[in-house]
C-alpha cells in the first residue's frame, strides 16, 4: 500500500525547495538542519520494503513482502501480534512506533543493484521512508546499505548471504539479521564429513556474484579443512535459466561432490539439470554421486520437487523449529496466508520488529539512536533462539540449521527435515577474520 498524504508530503518538502531555485546535494526531506533525514512530524511513520517481485528470486520477495505486511499489522495492533507476544523486549505495545502509526511503502528490486538502488531511493526521497527492509540478493543488499548509508536511514537486510554484506562492505546504517556463507561452511562441514567421509572430490558451479564468490570461497575453505579436495570451480551467469553445458564438464571431471552455490530459480534449474544427467545415480570415485546445496529455502525445495530428497543444506531457519517464537510466527503467518513462512519471510519479519523495537528503546527515529539500541543487543522470542547483534559489524550471531530433502514428505510444505541444530558458539568468528577484513564500519549518518 501506498500512503497518498506521505507520498504528498515527500513531493512538498521536495518541491518547497524547488521552487528557490535550488537543487538538493543530498538526500534531505527533514524539517530542520538539525534534524534527520525524514524525521516524521505527523501521526504515521513509513517504512520502504525493497524486495524483488520480478526476476530469479521472485519468489523469495513476494514471501518476504507478506512478512512484511504482517509485521506491519502486528506493530499496528492488528491480528494476534505474532512474535511481540514471544520477543523477549517487551517495549512494543501494538500501538505503531513511538505512538505513530505504521505505513509502508513497496519497491521491486529485480534482483539488480541498479534496479534495487533506484526503488530504494525513489521511496527514500519521495515517500518519506526513514527505514529501508528487503531483498534476496546480496549484490542488492551491499548496493542498497550503501544508497542508505549516503542517504541517512536505517538499512535492515533482508535475504542477505555473502560474507562481504557485513565483512568489507559493512556500513555503520545497515544491519544483518540473516546468517552468512562463512556460518554454512562452519555448521555443514562436519555434517558432510560424518555423512559423506572426509575423502571427497568436489566440483563447484557458483553464481557470478558476490553471493556466490563468498559462497564458494566459504564451503571450499571448510571442506578442504575437513580433507576434501577441490577438482573446480566454475561461475554462472545470474541471469541462467538452463545449467545443461556446465552439468556435463561434471561427469568427466573426476569428481564425487557437486556443490551448487546456486539460489532461488538458479537452484531450481541447476539441480534439476543435474538430477536429468543422472549424477545421483553414478559412483565416482568408488563412492556415490553426492550433490550439496550449502543455502537452503522451502521455496527452493517445493519448486526442486522430489530433486532434493537426501540433499543437504544450511538454512538461516525453518518454520518446524519448536521455540517459542516459531510456533507464534507460523501460525500468525500461516493463518492470514494459508501456509508456512519460508526464512526469507522469517528474517523479514524480525528485521522489522527489530526496527522498531530499536526506536522504542531508543526514543527515537533519528537513525544514529536506532543504531546505538541495536548495537550488541541481545535477544530471544523472534525463532532462532538467543541471538546477538553485534555492534562491530552489525551481524547477528544465533544458531544455524543443517538441513536434508525429505525422503518421504507427508504434505506439499513437508520438504526438509533438520538434521542438526548447529549451535551459535561453532559459527561465531572474530570480526577480523580473513573472510570479512577489508571495509570499515564507519560513523552512522543521520543524514541532515
Amino acid at each position: 500500500m501506498t500512503n497518498k498524504n506521505v507520498t504528498r508530503r515527500g513531493v512538498l518538502k521536495s518541491g518547497a525547495v524547488a521552487s528557490t531555485g535550488l537543487a538538493l546535494p543530498t538526500i534531505f526531506t527533514a524539517s530542520s538542519a538539525a534534524a534527520y533525514t525524514n524525521e516524521p512530524t505527523g501521526s504515521s511513520v513509513v517504512l520502504g520494503f525493497n524486495v524483488p517481485q520480478t526476476g530469479p528470486y521472485a519468489e523469495e520477495g513476494n514471501d518476504e513482502l507478506l512478512a512484511q505486511q504482517l509485521a506491519v499489522e502486528h506493530l499496528n495492533g492488528e491480528g494476534d501480534g505474532g512474535c511481540m507476544n514471544t520477543f523477549s523486549s517487551k517495549v512494543l505495545k501494538g500501538n505503531g512506533i513511538l505512538g505513530k502509526k505504521v505505513e509502508f511503502v513497496t519497491g521491486d528490486t529485480q534482483t539488480k543493484s541498479d534496479a534495487a538502488r533506484a526503488s530504494a531511493k525513489s521511496m527514500i526521497e519521495k515517500d518519506g521512508a526513514i527505514m529501508i527492509n528487503g531483498g534476496s540478493s546480496s549484490g542488492v543488499a551491499v548496493a542498497v546499505q550503501g544508497l542508505c548509508q549516503e542517504a541517512g536511514v536505517i538499512f535492515m537486510a533482508g535475504l542477505t548471504h555473502a560474507n562481504d554484506t557485513t565483512g568489507k562492505d559493512k556500513k555503520a546504517n545497515g544491519f544483518r539479521h540473516f546468517f552468512n556463507a562463512y556460518m554454512s561452511g562452519a555448521a555443514l562441514a562436519p555434517v558432510l564429513a560424518a555423512e559423506m567421509g572426509k575423502e571427497r572430490r568436489a566440483y563447484h558451479l557458483t553464481a557470478d556474484y558476490n553471493w556466490g564468490w563468498t559462497q564458494e570461497e566459504s564451503i571450499v575453505a571448510s571442506t578442504e579443512a575437513m580433507g576434501w579436495e577441490t577438482v573446480n570451480t566454475v561461475k554462472t551467469p545470474l541471469a541462467s535459466t538452463d545449467f545443461s553445458s556446465y552439468i556435463t564438464p561434471v561427469l568427466n571431471s573426476g569428481a564425487d561432490v557437486l556443490v551448487l552455490n546456486h539460489y532461488g530459480g538458479n537452484m531450481v534449474n541447476s539441480l534439476t539439470n543435474a538430477i536429468q544427467f543422472g549424477l545421483l545415480d553414478k559412483v565416482a570415485n568408488g563412492k556415490d554421486f553426492k550433490i550439496v546445496v550449502p543455502l537452503y529455502s522451502e521455496l527452493m525445495a517445493a519448486g526442486a520437487g522430489e530433486n532434493i530428497k537426501g540433499v543437504l543444506g544450511s538454512m538461516n531457519w525453518n518454520w518446524q523449529l519448536q521455540d517459542e517464537g516459531t510456533k507464534a510466527f507460523v501460525k500468525s503467518f500461516g493463518e492470514k496466508y494459508g501456509k508456512p513462512p519460508s526464512n526469507s519471510a522469517q528474517t523479514c519479519y524480525a528485521q522489522t520488529l527489530l526496527y522498531a523495537d530499536a526506536c522504542e528503546r531508543a526514543g527515537t527515529f533519528n537513525p544514529c539512536g536506532v543504531a546505538e539500541a541495536l548495537e550488541d543487543f541481545e535477544f530471544d522470542g523472534l525463532g532462532n533462539g538467543p541471538t546477538w547483534y553485534r555492534g562491530a559489524d552489525h551481524q547477528c550471531f544465533k544458531d544455524v540449521l543443517v538441513v536434508r530433502g525429505k525422503e518421504n514428505p507427508t504434505n506439499e510444505y513437508d520438504t526438509l527435515e533438520i538434521v542438526e541444530i548447529t549451535p551459535r558458539a561453532q559459527v561465531e568468528y572474530d570480526p577480523e577474520h580473513p573472510m570479512f577484513a577489508g571495509g570499515e564500519l564507519g560513523k552512522c549518518n543521520p543524514g541532515a
